[in-house]
């Protein structure tokens, strides 16, 4: 069965959503991909394997069928793992109601791959990623100690306000953002106010956190989230005051 290889923390996940009238949006990392060779680094042209598109189509038909909820936006990085992740979890949603569904448009979003969520200067940047790894190059950048980026929160506060002006403002409405490792790690940590993150913390494939947004105007509102198992609050005010 192919949800076999969903991570387990996102069906936990599903007990602890709000009541169906609350719109949410799952902000995920991309299906099962190819490996990585050679220089260890994931390029944008590695796809999805048979196994992760299996996964990515399971997954959006399990999400409608037990979360009450309708697809009705979707963002999604440009790479195409992150596209194709996408056009499969509405394909799988399809299967089980096409009302609006079929219909829905993937929006190919800057901020949802790098350079583009905190990088600014790949010039100045890339060299520590190529270094450092991506998970020394995040754990640098959490601590706001490299060349060419942005200030941590503000580039969280960037990719935050992006799905929330792409957030559902209907009753049973879900949204999907689809993105990668790095930028999910970063957000989490910066978020959760911590200044490390482990090999424990890296989001798996297919693995995400579900957001939703109380209140009316972005910098005046609470986020709220579920990340592996766990419901976590954050005024959005108080955050962007720390840059």
């Amino acid at each position: 069965m192919a949800l076999d290889l969903l991570p387990t923390s996102m069906l936990h996940a599903m007990d602890l959503l709000p009541d169906p009238k609350t719109p949410v949006t799952l902000f995920t990392r991309h299906s099962l991909r190819e490996e990585v060779k050679g220089q260890g680094l994931a390029g944008y042209d590695l796809q999805l394997t048979h196994q992760g598109r299996e996964l990515a189509q399971a997954w959006g038909e399990y999400l409608i069928a037990n979360s009450e909820r309708r697809i009705q936006h979707c963002i999604s990085s440009p790479i195409q793992r992150c596209i194709d992740t996408a056009a499969l979890m509405i394909q799988g949603a399809d299967d089980v109601s096409p009302i609006n569904t079929h219909n829905i448009e993937i929006v190919e979003q800057g901020l949802l791959v790098e350079p583009g969520s905190f990088v600014l200067d790949i010039h100045k940047a890339g060299p520590y990623f190529k270094r450092q790894g991506a998970l020394g190059f995040i754990n640098s950048f959490v601590n706001n100690a490299l060349p060419g980026m942005k200030h941590p929160i503000g580039g969280v506060v960037d990719v935050l306000e992006l799905i929330y002006n792409t957030h559902p403002r209907h009753s049973h409405g879900l949204s999907l953002a689809v993105s990668h490792d790095t930028i999910i790690a970063a957000i989490l940590a910066i978020i959760s106010q911590r200044n490390e993150v482990t090999s424990e913390d890296w989001p798996q494939m297919m693995e995400g956190l579900f957001v939703w947004f109380e209140g009316d105007e972005f910098l005046e509102c609470q986020l709220k989230w579920i990340w592996r198992g766990k419901l976590h609050c954050l005024d959005i005010a108080k955050f962007n005051a720390e840059q």
